[in-house]
């Protein structure tokens, strides 16, 4: 998660983008766990706040052996205060870790070697070890927002599969997500790029919004995850859940 995106106030246990983009995550969690006859470890690689990982743990306790937060950016006083506990910050993926669910909520757009970073995590896990990704989508919706949060990339359903495939991973799902915010995104970045995708605005384009038209979103947005595995076509962030 983007520590970025939270600068201008926007509070992700409220604002619609992340309490309906926890959604799939949760839905794949639960249909996980069931099939699973021990608890797993949640693996937030590139964590930041970490906010999905212990949501998880929140709404799923007993499925949930331990969270790993894992993010090059915390302080050697934050891991050593996690230190013992079920919730533990650090910087790399302990060696062999199994039974265990890497989530990875917009992270591989931020690496220049995704492929790397990729093989990396494989080699680090143990036995039984499952992922899921979401990545910005599309290079036209390229824009100022995008060089602001330190992207290198967006991706698309095939670009992301061709990622996975060279790193033999095992992909059970595919699709985009926010199709339908799609046309309205791509028209306001034209817009707003005026030809200047390259330069970086001095903040995120994610803002808070009133709660009227935080339900509105929210609502909507749920409930077009209910049809996100049908969606193949187009939508601003791609997912993929599968297995390493």
């Amino acid at each position: 998660m983007d520590l970025k995106e939270l600068e201008n106030g926007v509070d992700p246990k409220v604002h619609w983008y992340y309490q309906s983009k926890k959604v799939p995550l949760f839905r794949y969690f639960k249909k996980l766990s069931k099939a699973q006859a021990k608890p797993l470890t949640i693996i937030d690689f590139g964590s930041g706040s970490g906010f999905f990982a212990i949501e998880l743990q929140k709404a799923f306790p007993d499925a949930v052996k331990e969270v790993l937060l894992v993010d090059i950016g915390y302080s050697e006083e934050e891991m050593a205060a996690t230190a013992g506990s079920n919730i533990r910050k650090m910087h790399y993926i302990p060696e062999g870790v199994n039974d265990c669910v890497v989530v990875m909520m917009d992270v591989l757009e931020h690496i220049e070697d995704d492929y790397a970073i990729l093989q990396d995590i494989r080699n680090r896990l143990g036995e039984n070890a499952h992922y899921f990704i979401t990545v910005p989508a599309f290079m036209s919706l390229w824009s100022g927002h995008d060089v602001f949060l330190g992207h290198y990339r967006r991706y698309t359903l095939p670009s992301l599969r061709k990622l996975l495939d060279d790193k033999q991973c095992r992909i059970d799902s595919h699709y985009y997500i926010y199709g339908w915010i799609f046309p309205l995104v791509w028209l306001v970045r034209r817009i707003k790029g005026s030809g200047k995708t390259d330069e970086a605005p001095e903040s995120s384009d994610m803002q808070p919004a009133s709660p009227s038209i935080n339900f509105i979103l929210k609502y909507i947005n749920v409930f077009e995850m209910n049809f996100r595995k049908m969606n193949r076509l187009w939508g601003v962030t791609c997912v993929s859940e599968g297995r390493f």
